[in-house]
């Protein structure tokens, strides 16, 4: 990897066309190096540390430790070759103002088509998955949080009582979540990622804490350091899609304050290594806990009525549901991108034609739009952000993904089959695939290996992929 003091400097060497040196990208940006690593680390971090031990158990301790590590390593890398592209984004002219994106960079790799329409697709797919599983969840658990409350208080619920109903607190989660999901930065969220990051400290203690005082489970099962089995590939998707962050690492770039690569890859290791942390010793002391025996959640192997662990429970709600709004945010972009066209063509149809100076006007404007020689400026003069979101677009798309999840979260209890391919194709497009096409086609003639190991992220990102669909192909046919 190389390292630059200046976040642009590494730009594509310019054509032999062109002698002119690409220009700078400027956004201006308010957020901290400390909110950019709460909230990719709380986008990273979420139920899916439950599973660890399980998979710890499926490969045995050492493979398990190794493969976390390497899992980690492969996000950081694909996370510095987006953060080393996003530094392209608005230096060429005509593009001032652009702002990174996965559309922005599918633009310049793969020019405009079918390719970044089917990219946004799949972004927001993913998200929008994503975000409906962290409802269900929501749902499901908050009602065993108040049945295991009930028992350890000695006050019994009855069989009809409304803190046993999901649907109730599918509502009541809902509106807590829907103001944070109009919220229109990362920056913003900051606050709601502390909290969540705070759950994740607390059941981390939770299951340490445990082993240092009651040590291992009397039933639990075999511990060793390593095994091959039927059950040993399956965990694989687990680690390998545990660090699914990228679909909000532009929005971080474009807030992030005096931005610059070491300010970035500052960010992209500390949260990743975060997240390694949690991941490795959730891992290792839940598997050393109950061995072999040890379930997907190991929330669920400590005794219910414990109101240790009901309050473990209730921090795997905050933990989903406090991201769910970071789901929502990039949801909104790729729709947005999807969408646009749309939207400028009813505001079109409703602009009067009759006046000659108007037809004009309109006329200047869309040849600014499809000239890339002529950047859009404001009513300042300065330049602004090409296809920027209006407050309606944004209402609209945001209401949309809010009504359109609720009612699917209300209607259906588990989404595994569908995740499970959702995440197989989306998680590993924006997580592998992209980063390290993006990066060889835009860095080619770039000195160096780390082109080629961007190829090859890219190369074993479709590896990935083909393996977990084979692998849930095989498992819907089983079942």
């Amino acid at each position: 990897m190389t390292t630059e003091r200046d976040y642009g400097a590494a730009s594509p060497p310019a054509s032999p066309s062109s002698s002119s040196r690409p220009r700078k990208a400027i956004h201006e940006g308010h957020a901290s190096i400390t909110s950019s690593v709460v909230n990719l680390t709380n986008t990273a971090v979420g139920a899916g540390a439950l599973a660890f031990p399980s998979a710890f158990a499926s490969m045995g301790l050492i493979p398990g430790i190794l493969s976390c590590a390497g899992s980690a390593g492969t996000a950081i890398f694909g996370l510095y070759c987006l953060s080393r592209c996003a530094a392209v984004v608005g230096t060429r002219p005509g593009d001032e103002g652009r702002k990174a994106s996965f559309n922005e960079l599918a633009r310049l790799t793969f020019g405009k088509g079918w390719a970044t329409k089917l990219f946004d697709l799949a972004i927001a797919i993913k998200c929008f998955g994503v975000s409906v599983s962290y409802l269900i969840i929501c749902k499901t658990l908050l009602p065993q949080v108040c049945f295991t409350l009930s028992k350890v208080f000695h006050h019994p619920l009855p069989d009809d009582s409304i803190l046993l109903a999901s649907h109730f607190w599918l509502i009541v989660w809902m509106i807590v979540v829907i103001p944070l999901s109009f919220l229109k930065t990362l920056d913003a969220l900051r606050f709601t990622s502390q909290i969540a990051l705070l759950t994740v400290v607390y059941l981390v203690l939770v299951v340490v804490g445990w082993f240092a005082l009651k040590g291992i489970s009397p039933t639990h099962g075999e511990i060793v350091l390593g095994r091959f089995g039927s059950n040993t590939l399956s965990s694989f998707p687990v680690q390998v899609f545990a660090y699914t962050c990228s679909q909000n690492l532009f929005p971080i770039y474009n807030e992030l304050k005096n931005k610059n690569q070491k300010k970035m890859n500052t960010v992209i290791v500390a949260s990743m290594g975060s997240a390694a942390v949690v991941y490795e010793v959730i891992g290792i002391i839940g598997y050393l806990t109950f061995g072999s025996k040890v379930g997907s959640n190991i929330i669920a192997m400590y005794p219910p009525t414990s109101l240790i662990i009901a309050v473990g429970r209730f921090g795997i709600v905050l933990l989903v549901g406090l991201s769910y709004p970071l789901q929502v945010l990039p949801c909104r972009q790729s729709l947005h991108h999807l969408t646009h066209g749309l939207f400028k063509k009813a505001k079109l149809l409703k602009r009067p034609t009759a006046n000659q100076e108007e037809n004009s006007e309109s006329d200047e404007e869309d040849e600014s739009e499809s000239n890339p020689l002529v950047p859009k400026v404001d009513d300042h003069g300065h330049n602004v952000q090409k296809s920027e979101m209006s407050k309606i677009e944004f209402i609209v798309i945001t209401t949309a993904i809010l009504i359109a999840g609720f009612l699917i979260a209300y209607n259906v209890h588990e989404l595994e089959i569908v995740l499970g391919f959702v995440g197989s194709t989306g998680s590993t497009i924006i997580t592998f695939i992209l980063p390290g096409f993006f990066y060889f086609r835009l860095f080619r003639e770039e000195a160096g290996m780390t082109k080629w190991w961007a190829l090859a992220l890219g190369v074993y990102g479709f590896f990935v992929m083909a393996f977990c669909l084979t692998f849930n192909i095989l498992n819907l046919v089983k079942e």
